[in-house]
């Protein structure tokens, strides 16, 4: 299960990633709650906040890819962590200071969302240079696994924090957290690193990248259902703080209660998958975003807290089982060279789609309660999951009916000197199309 720990570079970037990430969660409740009491409880303004976290994401998103394939992975992911800990530094300052405003928020938000820009798709495809293509199933896996560990901690610390000595001093944590990665990063062995050649700069890189994903069927399926789920169905940064402020009257602890709940769910699917090896299937991504969509939708009908932070396991399970799935899907089917720009525009439909889909979810609970943004999400998740399962089902149908019979004769037949050079072709092309087809 933690076979991808052998790499010693790994083990130091997984150490490092373990406390920034903890300072992370901590400053995204405290951020949360801090939006929530400047702006009186408006669900739309968490819900702008959030959307302008994720907003560059969707307007630059596919140029960090770019910048990925084109320079040192470890010195950029040293930059952007930097940038990281100057904006929690920032906010903590104001806070702690009397001095912020919900339009201070907003700017640094925003800001630190030009900064995962060219840190997502960094970060995620520089696993693979620590740990080769053996491993990176199982890295994946244990990345998400330590991300939702301090997921678990980080809310939970959060809330008491806050009750005791307000929202301020958690962003300055947050802040020397950063220390940590660096560090990791600066410590790496270099000769252990497996670094693919930089892309040279050139023009319509960045087309190129599209183009190939075009021609992709298989990561375009995969790019649709991640789109859909986490454009509508995984705002749970904006969903899960209105239940748990307008539907049981939770304070900030028990708000970090339910938020640690979620990540109890998504620690237990990270460390599941873990232990998968091949590159998973797309069968597996349509079945996990149909149980996750219906769960969803419990989760929203939930009567009780107490029953509601039960629903939120087994929904951070199947989330998670969706999440680790679709990454090592895409990382494992592309080119080495196109491999920043793949993530890039995975990164771009996961995470810059959230601009679009918060502020909706936000105005939905605020105008037909907050439990409607819980079931929404699922409902939409459901259907992205069988018309993704309907169109794969039928590309291969046509795949199949187009791929030539390897008993049919040639229809020009042999001519004297022997089998023609294409037919002799045609039987291998056909096993080599239907393995393509089933391996979808």
């Amino acid at each position: 299960m933690f076979r991808s720990l052998r790499n010693h570079n790994f083990r130091l970037y997984t150490a490092g990633q373990v406390v920034s990430n903890t300072g992370t969660w901590m400053q995204r409740i405290a951020q949360d709650w801090l939006v929530l009491d400047l702006a009186h409880g408006s669900g739309t303004a968490l819900g702008i906040t959030t959307g302008l976290q994720f907003l560059p994401m969707l307007l630059f998103g596919l140029w960090g890819g770019v910048i990925a394939d084109r320079y040192s992975k470890r010195r950029v992911l040293m930059l952007t962590q930097v940038a990281m800990g100057v904006l929690a530094l920032v906010l903590g300052l104001l806070t702690i200071s009397g001095a912020a405003q919900v339009w201070h928020v907003y700017v640094l938000a925003f800001g630190l969302g030009v900064a995962t820009v060219v840190d997502n798709p960094t970060r995620q495809s520089f696993v693979v240079e620590m740990v080769g293509k053996r491993d990176l199933p199982n890295a994946i896996a244990l990345n998400s696994a330590t991300f939702n560990g301090a997921r678990l901690l980080g809310p939970a610390v959060a809330g008491v924090l806050i009750a005791l000595i307000g929202t301020g001093p958690v962003f300055l944590v947050n802040a020397a957290s950063f220390g940590a990665v660096l560090f990791g990063l600066y410590a790496m062995r270099a000769d252990e690193l497996r670094p693919d050649a930089p892309v040279k700069r050139a023009k319509g890189q960045l087309r190129e990248g599209l183009r190939y994903v075009r021609g992709r069927r298989d990561l375009m399926l995969v790019l649709i259902l991640v789109g859909f789920l986490a454009t509508f169905g995984m705002n749970f940064s904006t969903t899960v703080a209105l239940v748990a402020k307008q539907v049981f009257h939770a304070d900030a602890s028990a708000f970090g209660l339910a938020s640690s709940m979620l990540a109890l769910g998504a620690f237990s699917g990270a460390l599941l998958a873990a232990r998968r090896v091949a590159r998973p299937r797309l069968r597996l991504l349509v079945a996990m975003g149909l149980a996750f969509g219906a769960l969803e939708v419990l989760t929203g009908l939930m009567p009780t807290f107490w029953s509601f932070l039960a629903l939120l396991v087994p929904t951070g399970i199947a989330m998670m089982t969706i999440m680790t799935a679709a990454n090592a899907s895409v990382q494992l089917g592309v080119a080495p060279e196109m491999r920043g720009r793949v993530m890039a525009l995975y990164m771009l439909v996961f995470l810059g789609t959230n601009p679009l889909g918060a502020p909706a979810v936000g105005w939905l609970a605020e105008h037909f309660g907050a439990r409607a943004s819980l079931v929404l999400g699922g409902l939409v998740s459901v259907v992205a999951a069988l018309a993704v399962g309907a169109l794969a089902l039928r590309w291969r149908t046509d795949e199949q009916r187009d791929a030539p019979d390897e008993h049919a004769p040639d229809e020009h037949g042999p001519d004297e000197h022997g089998p023609d050079e294409h037919g002799a072709l045609r039987p291998a092309l056909a096993r080599f199309r239907r393995a393509r087809v089933a391996e979808r």
